[in-house]
């Protein structure tokens, strides 16, 4: 059985990704251009913690010292801009400012900045493709409360979009799911525990004996704290390697035991461009959702109502 998720996914993003000119150098990008008319699928909330916390535009460029952005909450590294000065309190009610707004907006996601010392992930600098001290400040604030996070710059490439995308709307159909007694619990990782294989094997096939071996509902908090660790395991970065050999293995069993048969789907060992790849990718989209079959893929198909 395939699961439709049609209510619209509301998506938090740095407003410089949006378009806005909110950078320090006054320069914005717009980022959902990529997307082209998909875009309309979501409800997006733009927000800049450094405008918010007074800094204005254009500014001089800030940066992290003395530690990262879960140093930073803990008091113990800062923000400074380029002459020096301590802009750390300012940086602080910035970024919970901002968080404010993403609560009161009720995202599930948020689209963020690589490279920038608040709402950078994996990197807080963009100098000479250096590291910086990540997570940034507001990129930890993010994390630590439970954000799914997408890379603005990979909404230029069509798989790792797709990828997200997918991961996307399985993480808010879970979050939002009522998992109560153990039924609920077995209905749901079958559903999910293809997607969770194919990012994190290991802890797929961990989490899927843990649940074999209950006998009776498992107290509530037990139930809860599955919930998140599947979230966390698809908010993880994924690679196209696997995407295309999970794709090609869930296909190939929707072959043998559902009868699907797809001319445009290859072997992962078929050299194709991207494009090709995530056209194969919807075309089985398409083919499960009209049939209600479970994808394993893609087990949440996304089809919101306008």
């Amino acid at each position: 059985m395939s699961y439709i998720f049609d209510q619209k996914i509301k998506i938090g993003i740095s407003a410089c990704m949006y378009g806005a000119k909110v950078r320090y150098n006054s320069k914005g990008y717009e980022m959902l251009g990529y997307l082209k008319r998909e875009k309309s699928n979501y409800i997006w909330t733009p927000v800049c913690p450094e405008v918010m916390s007074g800094m204005g535009v254009p500014r001089l460029p800030i940066r992290l010292t003395s530690g990262n952005g879960h140093d930073f909450w803990k008091g113990d590294a800062k923000i400074k801009n380029k002459k020096g000065r301590d802009l750390s309190l300012m940086m602080k009610k910035g970024a919970e400012a901002c968080f404010e707004t993403l609560e009161r907006a009720h995202v599930d996601a948020y689209i963020f900045m690589e490279g920038s010392p608040s709402c950078g992930v994996y990197r807080t600098t963009l100098k000479n493709q250096r590291l910086g001290h990540p997570p940034g400040v507001f990129g930890a604030l993010l994390l630590e409360r439970g954000i799914f996070l997408i890379p603005a710059q990979d909404l230029q490439s069509p798989v790792k979009w797709w990828d997200w995308r997918r991961r996307l709307s399985a993480f808010v159909w879970l979050k939002h799911r009522e998992i109560n007694n153990l039924k609920e619990l077995y209905d749901t990782w079958h559903t999910l525990k293809f997607l969770s294989q194919e990012i994190d094997e290991k802890f797929a096939r961990e989490l899927g004996k843990r649940i074999a071996g209950f006998k009776i509902d498992p107290p509530l908090n037990v139930l809860e704290e599955i919930r998140w660790q599947i979230l966390n395991t698809l908010r993880k970065p994924s690679d196209v390697k696997k995407v295309k050999q999970w794709l090609w293995k869930n296909y190939t069993h929707l072959k043998k035991h559902e009868g699907i048969q797809l001319e445009s789907v290859c072997p992962p060992e078929i050299y194709r461009n991207m494009t090709n790849i995530v056209e194969e990718m919807i075309t089985v989209e398409r083919e499960v959702k009209g049939k209600d079959i479970l994808f394993g893929t893609s087990p949440i198909i996304y089809s919101p109502r306008y």
